[in-house]
């Protein structure tokens, strides 16, 4: 249930409704399994909000999300009683307050003010305004505690990336979620020249780099005009893996938001992107209007329709759990279960076999993933070979890649983590490999 203010409020304390915005959101998160950005886009407090208390609201909600184990632990420290039964928002009010105390700039009287005023605006929550007060104000008085990052990754996901990486990997890898990611642009043409305009970092693989972005993207230079696009430089990694592709015939499967779409049309293929949402098919086609960008649009889910192939390249980017994108979507950890994992990898699995249906003879199936498990890329890759005997691993060389020798495994499939490129800034975690058909006599 979303916090709703007192209609007698006029004119409201500077503050409260960015507040009451960002409490709602993390609520969503907490209590209706709703997506962070999902949830903040939906309240129609945040379009009422000048820019400054919106941007106070997306990085209040932020800052909880990702420090979310850390400010629970400390606030559960302080309930002899744990967690009210009937407490409506009231998880989500402590924490966004606690974070606030913690991790942000803000005076610690307003933080434990309006937590409390926004405790009483809530039926439920409202029965404990005391509680919220007497645990803010002794939050204030002692010493802020020691960075715990793996605190902030659930149980079930730590164990997961002990296994798979080791100690020091996953503590790198936590630590690294907790950095604001930096903007990410791919240019259509002239990366050089376009890195100079934006006041930029030119990546070796030729990602340009925004590190103190701020305002709107569409008021950058070259937006409008169709310049560039926003991608994340492990994303750019997956086509880059395609190779050459001029004049190739290209199926990109699960196309949707479509910056993979935009370099491949970009780099010179004839692509058909396929998606069984309209509506974000749609909004990739005005992304490509704008790039001025050819693309054939089909709307169809791909396990139940001809695909029309075969093609040269097929590029499957697999739904997945997300859990290498925590440093951009850091609600991914809290809104996923273990048990989705085995889950995902058959559907993957089921997806890689219909999208090697569609691979010509001697050509190439690009499979990707932004997870960071093992189950959804090393070893869907060996359980694929398994069942397709006519395809074999194409190994990715890091002089494809900009050089990044440390993504590329022994046997040449990429691995990107969110503790790679920490100097520049950080990479989404990707799995990537490519698998060529074996060419009939």
């Amino acid at each position: 249930m979303r916090i709703k203010a007192e209609r007698h409020q006029l004119p409201e304390i500077p503050g409260l409704a960015a507040r009451r915005v960002a409490v709602g959101a993390i609520d969503a998160v907490l209590n209706r399994h709703e997506r962070l950005d999902e949830a903040m886009e939906s309240d129609p407090g945040l379009a009422r909000l000048e820019p400054r208390d919106r941007a106070f609201a997306t990085a209040l909600a932020r800052t909880t999300m990702q420090r979310l184990g850390e400010v629970l632990a400390l606030v559960e420290g302080h309930l002899a009683r744990g967690w009210p039964s009937r407490g409506g928002p009231l998880k989500a009010i402590l924490a966004c307050a606690a974070a606030q105390l913690l991790y942000m700039d803000v005076a610690e009287h307003a933080a434990v003010d309006q937590a409390v005023r926004l405790a009483r605006e809530d039926k439920d929550a409202g029965h404990f305004t005391g509680l919220v007060n007497a645990v803010l104000r002794a939050i204030t008085r002692e010493e802020k505690p020691a960075a715990q990052p793996l605190a902030n990754l659930p149980p079930w996901l730590m164990a997961r990336w002990m296994r798979a990486y080791g100690a020091d990997v996953t503590e790198a890898m936590a630590a690294a979620q907790l950095s604001e990611p930096p903007l990410d642009v791919t240019a259509r043409s002239n990366a050089k020249a376009w890195a100079d305009t934006l006041g930029g970092k030119l990546l070796p693989q030729g990602t340009i780099r925004l590190t103190s972005h701020s305002g709107p993207i569409s008021a950058l230079p070259g937006y409008e005009e169709g310049a560039w696009w926003v991608q994340d430089a492990a994303a750019l990694l997956v086509v880059l893996a395609a190779g050459a592709l001029k004049g190739a015939s290209v199926l990109d499967l699960c196309a949707a938001p479509g910056g993979k779409t935009a370099a491949l049309a970009a780099r010179g293929a004839k692509v058909t992107a396929v998606d069984r949402d309209p509506a974000r098919l749609a909004r990739l086609m005005r992304n490509m209007d704008r790039l001025h960008l050819k693309v054939q649009p089909v709307v169809r889910d791909m396990m139940e329709v001809d695909l029309g192939g075969p093609y040269d390249v097929v590029l499957l980017d697999a739904p997945c759990s997300a859990t290498g994108t925590l440093r951009r979507h850091p609600d991914v950890a809290w809104l996923k279960r273990e048990s989705d994992i085995a889950t995902l990898a058959r559907q993957q699995a089921a997806m890689l076999d219909r999208a090697a249906a569609q691979v010509g003879d001697g050509g190439l199936l690009i499979y990707s993933t932004c997870s960071l498990e093992p189950e959804e890329g090393e070893q869907q890759v060996t359980s694929f070979l398994v069942r397709n005997r006519g395809f074999a691993l194409d190994p990715i060389a890091p002089d494809e890649i900009g050089g990044f020798s440390d993504m590329v495994a022994g046997v040449g499939t990429l691995r990107s983590r969110p503790d790679m490129l920490k100097e520049d800034g950080g990479i989404d975690g990707f799995f990537v490999a490519r698998l060529r058909k074996i060419a009939q006599d």
